[in-house]
């Protein structure tokens, strides 16, 4: 068992980093490869995708903006003249979905979800580098998305539009969801994306969007009286959900946190911050497994629990319940970690292969394991978790001294 505790997070954010500068970089076409199977072998054709090119330059930029190292650097800028000269669409605004392996153009169309991951992303190596082109494409995609996205109507973002931000059919991030205009998943990456851009532009049009987000979680997402979020909506914030998303409440529980803490408004405070504790302790009373790991979801039309275990879910409830043990001092969420990191250290960790299987060791469809890098899988949620945890230590020592 690998302890829980400052140096084991460091040795693995190391761990994670130099897997993918050793493993990721697409030395023929540029960028980074589109797809590695689980066992690190390289998928030379597959089609590369938004998502994943936008959260390697997140994470790269914030990690290099904390090492300072050269490599780091390198995959922040390898990642960020990527997107800019294949991604970005120079005629209408945004980035693209989809690219082939050589940079062509498979699917154009503009998920909101997307461009809001490229402003996180932009903001960052903005951070990182104070540069200028960075600092000009995140405030474009700002205001596109508050142009063509937002419902000026009834509140919040629509999911899609198409390369030309004309209304689209088929508003799916992928083929799992639900057709529907409005999503939490969506809303939760407006979220982040919005409260990174308002750290490097304070102004009054960025505050008041992202505080237009936070009450929209009140107000339209979250259900305060059970602790979880509502998942898909119509345009008029009808509830079309069909499950809880336990990662995604533990994981909202702290982006909601991170982000009352950046724009510090009283009133905000007040209505967030017991959504905040609420989620996580709904979370750890009804989500745990029967290994200490976090399960999926609970499914409405056959009120079951599903206890398989995704990577993401695990990295992300490290983190939101050590932000909950923090903001509380309640013991439980600690022990909740160390249970949770003994899982992922089991289960998820490729001791053999490097990075973290998708699905857990564990699990009876460990059989069918997805790819290590691909179009929803990069270094974000647990390169990100380590990070986290990092700071989140750091605080308790200082707290303690």
């Amino acid at each position: 068992m690998t302890k829980f505790n400052h140096s084991s997070i460091s040795q693995e954010l190391e761990n994670i980093a130099s897997w993918w500068i050793d493993n990721s970089i697409d030395k023929t076409n540029g960028g980074f490869i589109g797809e590695i199977d689980d066992k690190g072998n390289q998928v030379h054709q597959a089609s590369k995708g938004i998502v994943l090119n936008s959260r390697i330059l997140w994470f790269f930029s914030k990690l290099a903006l904390n090492t300072q190292k050269d490599t780091h650097i390198d995959a922040a800028k390898r990642a960020f003249n990527y997107i800019i000269n294949f991604f970005d669409d120079s005629e209408f605004g945004g980035a693209v979905w989809e690219l082939d392996y050589q940079g062509n153009v498979l699917n154009p169309k503009k998920q909101t979800y997307a461009q809001c991951f490229c402003i996180y992303a932009f903001s960052a190596y903005f951070e990182l580098t104070g540069s200028k082109l960075a600092l000009s494409k995140a405030e474009q995609y700002f205001q596109l998305v508050e142009t063509h996205a937002l419902d000026k109507k009834h509140g919040g973002y629509i999911e899609a539009m198409t390369q030309h931000w004309d209304l689209i059919e088929d508003f799916r991030l992928s083929e799992k969801d639900l057709n529907s205009p409005k999503s939490m998943n969506t809303h939760l990456h407006v979220l982040e994306a919005y409260t990174a851009f308002y750290q490097i532009k304070k102004d009054a049009v960025t505050k008041q969007a992202l505080t237009g987000v936070l009450d929209t979680f009140a107000d339209n997402i979250v259900d305060a009286d059970r602790g979880h979020q509502k998942l898909f909506f119509d345009m008029e914030w009808n509830d079309l959900s069909e499950a809880f998303s336990y990662g995604h409440d533990i994981e909202a529980s702290w982006l909601l946190n991170e982000a009352i803490e950046v724009l510090d408004n009283q009133r905000i405070n007040a209505k967030i911050y017991p959504i905040v504790i609420k989620l996580a302790s709904s979370c750890l009373s009804e989500a745990i497994g029967n290994k200490g790991q976090v399960c999926d979801e609970f499914v409405f039309s056959t009120e079951t629990r599903l206890e398989h275990s995704d990577w993401w879910v695990q990295a992300e409830a490290l983190v939101g319940f050590l932000n909950a043990y923090t903001l509380t001092k309640d013991q439980k969420y600690y022990d909740a970690c160390i249970r949770i990191w003994d899982y992922i250290d089991k289960y998820h960790l490729d001791k053999e292969c490097g990075e973290w299987h998708w699905v857990s060791k564990n699990d009876l469809n460990f059989v069918q394991q997805r790819y290590k890098v691909g179009f929803w899988k990069a270094p974000y949620h647990n390169g990100r978790a380590m990070m986290e945890l990092s700071r989140l230590f750091t605080e308790l020592d200082e707290g303690d001294k």
